[in-house]
Formats: C-alpha cells, structure tokens, sequence
C-alpha cells in the first residue's frame, strides 16, 4: 500500500487504489488524522474483491507526503518501546506503530505509555 502511494504522488494522480485489510485501514485512519491523506473509501474492484480508493493530497502541486518509508518487513520486524519509538524530522513527521490498544501514531504511542511495532515513517 504504501508504495502503491509513492507511485501515484510521483505520477501525480488524485486517486490511488489498494486491496482492503483490517491493518491497512487503521493505517489510512492514521495517515487522514495527522493530515496527510485527504481520505479514504471502501469499495469493490470488478472481482468483487474489497479495496480502498485513497485520495491523496497535494499543497500548490507538490504532495504532503514527501517521504514514505516501510520500517518493520516481514523478513525482519521492529520492535520498540516507548522510549525508543522514534521521532521523524525532529518531530516534523510521524512514526505509525502496531501496539497492542491500536494503530496510532508515535505521539499518541507516547501518550497512552505503549510501544509496539514500528510499521513506517511519514514525512
């Protein structure tokens, strides 16, 4: 999904669509609350398979997003604590953890005394 997203703002498209999932929703509600995606919406592709239209969002025709970076992958996972999850840009951009009361992004993380796995960055 998220390359999907880096793909579409370097062609500039305003819609980008991505198979639907659990996770990748609480990602996407992340992503909207700290204003970097205008919203998302459910709908079916032709095989009547779930997917989500994200549209994206751009200031005086650059993207919001100017770097997107996957963290934890499946062939090696990111653990953090609170006091280790780290801080993007100086605390310019967001982290978005895995924990176990949700989604959320670094500052909510640390707010609520939780750490978990490090999903991405966002800046």
């Amino acid at each position: 999904m998220l390359t999907r997203i880096r793909n579409a703002q370097m062609r500039g498209k305003s819609v980008v669509s991505t198979p639907a999932s659990k996770q990748r929703a609480r990602v996407l509600d992340v992503l909207a609350d700290e204003g970097y995606i205008r919203g998302y919406e459910q709908a079916t592709d032709a095989n009547g398979h779930p997917t989500f239209d994200i549209s994206l969002k751009y200031y005086e025709g650059t993207p919001v997003i100017r770097e997107l970076k996957r963290v934890s992958k499946p062939g090696r996972r990111v653990y953090m604590g609170v006091s280790d999850i780290p801080q993007v840009r100086q605390g310019l951009g967001v982290s978005i953890v895995s924990t176990s009361r949700g989604v959320m992004s670094d500052a909510s993380a640390r707010a609520a005394n939780v750490g978990g796995e490090v999903l991405c960055t966002v800046f």
